[in-house]
């Protein structure tokens, strides 16, 4: 891996994708006097950030050799406050932060034990999380079906309206100075010798001294980068749901997670369901069986939902990387750098992500916290099937 030869902060940058992590790091940029230019093939967002759910959920998320990423996710969690509250300060808007904390539930005994398992992992890890009795969960969350014997509850692991926040982060990059392309689907990287010079679209060519490539699930399609610089990223499919629930009563509190399924409940009465896990390529279909698999498990959970409306269903694709970690950092191109491969935790690490990579993009310096998560990890050349 060779890092950026960027020695002077660059004048411009050409950033591909405008989810959360694009426009993070092009607010960041932007705040520090650079002409930033926001690139994406359809409208600001409406790609995995648009799908997504919003938890932030560093501890109960983590699963067994996933320690390198942990830390990771909890020094993003830690940061989640003071980012949410700038970029509410700086855009005027409301992005939905709840501190709430999150159960997770069991529905069988067999359940139970798998719990229990976890949670003994997430507590040798240093998570801060407890066990309760299912009565003890009703308390927290009456609605929940009597046959739970037992749940986890996770204080620190809460939620953003990612919706909201991706408008937020919009006006908020906008507001700093940094223009936004939608509709403008970038063909490729501009590439002279070893170094990266720009971006062209629609057969024009747009200059810029750091090209960052956080087009998600969709950077395999970008052309203009050698094999060993194309990151290993594919497209993991997703369908979701939502129901509404009458706002003054609502019959979910905290973000929920049981067997096959999270609920995740909004302050305008909106419930989220999610999510599939499919290997599909970018297949739009919402199928019967998508939508039977979430509903059945949601009932199951918390049996009142069955006189819920559903109010929206959707599909989006989550960039996945070979090993399920971000890709963050340089690689082997001067003058482009990596924000990517997110999977589950695009939202999560969106305060990391957008500080850790502009900065690196500033002063050409990589934050001990992002060696982990480089390219160069995967050691050798990449293409869309090994991906």
């Amino acid at each position: 891996m060779s890092s950026s030869s960027v020695t002077q902060p660059p004048e411009t940058a050409a950033i591909i994708g405008a989810g959360v992590c694009g426009l993070g790091i092009g607010w960041r940029l932007a705040q520090a006097g650079c002409k930033v230019d926001i690139f994406d093939r359809a409208q600001i967002g409406q790609g995995a950030s648009h799908a997504a759910a919003g938890m932030l959920a560093a501890g109960v998320e983590t699963e067994p050799g996933e320690l390198d990423l942990l830390a990771l996710n909890l020094k993003s969690q830690a940061a989640w406050p003071a980012f949410a509250a700038e970029i509410e300060s700086a855009s005027g808007m409301d992005i939905g932060y709840r501190d709430d904390g999150t159960l997770v539930v069991a529905l069988t005994r067999d359940d139970e034990r798998q719990l229990r398992f976890i949670h003994e992992y997430h507590r040798k890890a240093g998570i801060d999380v407890s066990w309760l009795s299912g009565s003890d969960a009703r308390k927290k969350e009456p609605c929940l079906s009597p046959r739970v014997p037992a749940a986890v509850y996770s204080p620190h692991d809460h939620q953003v309206d990612n919706r909201a926040l991706i408008t937020a982060l919009a006006k908020a990059a906008k507001r700093a100075g940094a223009m936004l392309h939608p509709g403008h689907s970038v063909d490729a990287v501009l590439v002279d010798g070893d170094r990266a010079t720009g971006i062209a679209t629609s057969g024009v060519r747009h200059a810029a001294d750091a090209v960052i490539l956080a087009a998600g699930a969709w950077c395999q399609t970008i052309e203009g980068l050698t094999h060993e610089a194309k990151p290993p990223v594919r497209p993991i499919k997703g369908q979701m749901l939502s129901v509404q629930m009458p706002s003054a009563i609502p019959i979910l509190r905290h973000v929920l997670w049981a067997p096959g399924i999270y609920l995740v409940p909004r302050k305008d009465g909106r419930l989220l369901i999610g999510a599939t896990n499919e290997e599909k390529g970018f297949d739009e279909t919402i199928t019967a069986g998508g939508l039977y698999t979430l509903l059945d498990a949601a009932w199951r959970t918390i049996p009142g939902i069955e006189e819920l409306p559903i109010i929206e269903t959707w599909v989006g694709f989550r960039p996945g990387s070979r090993d399920d970690a971000p890709i963050l950092g340089p690689g082997p191109i001067d003058g482009l750098i990596y924000a990517t491969g997110h999977h589950r935790n695009g939202i999560l690490l969106a305060p990391l992500t957008a500080n850790l990579v502009s900065r690196f993009v500033l002063t050409d310096e990589l934050d001990p916290a992002l060696h982990p998560f480089t390219l160069a990890r995967f050691g050798e050349p990449s293409d869309a099937a090994a991906a």
